[in-house]
């Protein structure tokens, strides 16, 4: 199947303003870093895409995509999120690519079998498939079919606005949990039980690192 991932990163010198209690401005930009760099070592293990394109113009996001194989595309970059993935979604589309996947780059549990998961529970074309967020507000990864085939508005409170959208355009979403993927780190209270985990993922180990600095 032609289905490309798509993640879009902001410019990480200013990234993850909500994280400013507890992390100075090069903390932050370092676990954004390290958390896309989780994402995208998952997207490459998981079978079956064409794919993986960031939606950025981070010189430092940009290099780790050299890193991972993946492409850079600046159209949208600079719109946020939502403009972003709607930029890539529509490339893809005029490409002719089957489907188009996106999460966020501040999943670092994610991983490639739940990529791989949500590629099986996929049906075909015109599909919509969703993992939310641990609190089912987010909308976390996105699997569509067409890449443009649901007008998509990200943000807190996307979920299930997201699931209305897709039976607006007579597609029955496909809802699945993920516990990896659904694990955003957005605000402190994230961060604190990420930390809490002892994962061993690239973030993981980076607050294990830096734990002496921080306030949690």
């Amino acid at each position: 199947m032609s289905i490309w991932a798509v993640v879009p990163v902001k410019e990480t010198e200013g990234a993850k303003q909500r994280l400013a209690a507890v992390l100075s401005p090069k903390q932050r930009q370092a676990l954004a870093l390290v958390m896309l760099e989780d994402v995208l070592a998952a997207l490459v293990e998981a079978p079956g895409l064409a794919g993986i394109a960031l939606v950025t113009i981070d010189a430092d996001a940009m290099a780790l995509a050299k890193q991972y194989g993946a492409e850079c595309w600046a159209d949208g970059a600079r719109d946020g999120h939502t403009g972003a993935v709607t930029a890539g979604g529509r490339r893809l589309a005029a490409a002719g690519a089957v489907g188009m996947l996106t999460l966020p780059g501040d999943i670092p549990l994610a991983t490639a079998g739940e990529i791989a998961q949500l590629l099986a529970a996929h049906r075909p074309a015109p599909a919509f498939t969703i993992a939310p967020s641990h609190d089912e507000q987010g909308s976390n990864a996105v699997l569509m079919s067409p890449p443009d085939a649901v007008p998509l508005r990200f943000g807190d409170d996307s979920f299930f606005p997201h699931l209305a959208a897709a039976e607006a355009r007579g597609i029955a979403p496909t809802v699945l949990h993920l516990p990896g993927i659904a694990l955003d780190i957005d605000n402190p209270n994230d961060l604190a039980h990420f930390a809490s985990l002892g994962s061993r993922t690239r973030a993981g180990l980076w607050l294990a690192e830096n734990a002496s600095t921080l306030v949690l």
